[in-house]
Formats: C-alpha cells, sequence, structure tokens
C-alpha cells in the first residue's frame, strides 16, 4: 500500500506556480479571497489560500464582510471585483450564510475571474472539454494527484460517492474526457443509490466524497483498489489536546490495507485544492495579459 502525499505534490506545484509567475510581466497575479463571517473552518482555508499564495509571488487581497450582509450587497461587491482590472481571480469562501444563495454568487462571478471554477460558462466548457475555461480546485487536484502518482484511468471503473457542484459532477467530467489520463467508465453515487457496497467492490479507483465520517468500510472496496478521500471532518478524540481529531470519509486503519494506493486525511487532496486554485489564478493572469 502507498500513501499519496499530497502535501508533497502541491509543493512540486507551488515551485512550478513560482517560477512561472517569475517570467510574467507587469503586475503580479491577484485573486480576491472574500470571506462572509468568521466561520472557524473558512477562517482556516482562507489563511492557507493567502499563505501559498504568498510563497508563489501572487498578491491576495482578503474581503470580509459581516456574516448578515444582504444579498444584493454581496454581489454588489462582486460586481466591483468583476470590474477591477487589477484582479485576476475571485473566490467567495463557502459555506455562505443561511440566507445567501451560493450557486446565484457562484454566477455572479465574472467566468474570466471564476478560479473557483463553478460558473454555469466553466462548468459548460469542462463539458465540452474546452480547457480556456477554469476547472473547479478539488476535482482538478484529484485527478492531479492521480497523475503525478502513476495511476492510469484508461479503460478503469471510477466510482465517485457524491454528486456536488464542487466535487461529483466535475470529478465525473474530467475523468471520462477523451484525454490520455482519463477515458474512464465512471458510475456516480449518492444517498439514494442502491445496493451501494456491490457498486463501490467494482472501483479501480474510488473517489468519497460525501461528508460522512469514516463512511467508506473494509467491505466496500476490492483488494488493489486506488482511494482517494476527499472528505474532512472533525470527530471526537479524547487523546488529543483540541479534544478531536480530522478524519476522511474513509475508515483509513481498516481500508488502506487493501489499497494499491490510498490518500491520506489530512495531508492528501487539501493541499493539492489549494495548489489549483493557485494554477487557476496564474491561468487567469495570463488570459488577462495584453496580446
Amino acid at each position: 500500500m502507498e500513501i499519496i502525499d499530497g502535501n508533497q505534490i502541491a509543493a512540486a506545484i507551488v515551485n512550478e506556480l513560482k517560477a512561472e509567475v517569475a517570467t510574467l510581466s507587469g503586475r503580479q497575479p491577484c485573486i480576491a479571497l472574500v470571506r462572509v463571517g468568521e466561520d472557524p473552518a473558512s477562517v482556516s482555508y482562507v489563511k492557507k489560500k493567502q499563505v501559498m499564495a504568498a510563497e508563489i509571488g501572487i498578491e491576495s487581497r482578503l474581503i470580509l464582510p459581516p456574516a448578515t450582509i444582504p444579498q444584493a450587497e454581496l454581489f454588489a461587491l462582486i460586481d466591483q471585483l468583476n470590474t477591477d482590472d487589477g484582479v485576476d481571480g475571485i473566490l467567495v469562501q463557502s459555506p455562505l450564510p443561511k440566507g445567501i444563495d451560493e450557486v446565484a454568487v457562484f454566477r455572479r462571478i465574472a467566468a474570466h475571474k471564476d478560479v473557483d471554477g463553478f460558473h454555469t460558462m466553466n462548468l459548460g466548457k469542462l463539458a465540452q472539454e474546452d480547457d480556456s475555461g477554469f476547472v473547479a480546485c478539488t476535482p482538478a487536484g484529484i485527478m492531479e494527484l492521480l497523475r503525478r502518482s502513476g495511476v492510469s484511468l484508461t479503460g478503469k471503473h471510477v466510482v465517485i460517492l457524491g454528486r456536488s457542484l464542487i466535487v461529483g459532477k466535475p470529478a465525473a467530467l474530467l475523468a471520462v474526457q477523451r484525454r490520455a489520463w482519463a477515458n474512464a467508465t465512471v458510475t456516480i453515487c449518492h444517498s439514494q443509490t442502491a445496493n451501494l457496497p456491490a457498486i463501490t467492490r467494482q472501483a479501480d479507483i474510488l473517489i468519497a466524497a460525501i461528508g460522512k465520517a469514516e463512511f467508506v468500510t473494509a467491505d466496500m472496496v476490492k483488494p488493489g483498489v486506488v482511494v482517494i478521500d476527499v472528505g474532512v471532518s472533525r470527530v471526537p478524540d479524547a487523546s488529543k489536546k483540541s479534544g478531536y481529531r480530522l478524519t476522511g470519509d474513509v475508515h483509513f486503519p481498516t481500508v488502506s490495507p487493501l489499497c494499491s494506493k490510498i490518500t491520506p486525511v489530512p495531508g492528501g487532496v487539501g493541499p493539492m485544492t489549494v495548489a489549483m486554485l493557485m494554477k487557476n489564478t496564474v491561468k487567469a493572469r495570463r488570459q488577462n495579459l495584453p496580446t
């Protein structure tokens, strides 16, 4: 069993982006990070994005509207960033407070600044295999993890647990693309899937993205499977100073011995999501350069 080290692969991408940014003319790339409210997980995620941006040479503008901001005011803020020529990419951190329509927020961001990859136009470009758009960061990170770990998807059965706009659907679109590193057969499973373990046992590559701690157990996988664990949950753990530990959607102690390769939590998909956000931001800067 091999652990796929997301931290190591993300670090390699960061080094590649540093070298690329150094070749750009004019100002450095810029991402606007909009964090609505003080959700502790969001505070942590945005901080990680700021740290990586600084390391690469990307300017990050942190904008902190209160959790009570009306949707119309948030839209006005996004509109302002859409027209700001000094901003290449815009990220509005999820989850958003109740009363704000996340999908409407995704659509409000200009498609050419949507470095999160959730705008209708970017999802459409992904479906059409048009590389000019932006791909959602977690699915893009998953594919990069697989490629750089020597895992070919061609002819393989990829089973995805979860059908979200953020992970499941774009991951499926990536895996079925007519690309040398893709060409997989894909099954998407969700809360209404019947006889789930029988389907997950067919997976050559299992992507777990349902947000349920340690949901995938040993009886749900076949020997030799490659497992990508996207989930991050806090579970009580009295042995930890914090009183909790982080775990994924996969029960690592029992599943990992059956795997040929598996990502850990933390240190697997998480760092890759941030790295791919930075990659999208540099791409946006390149597209904004005068021709």
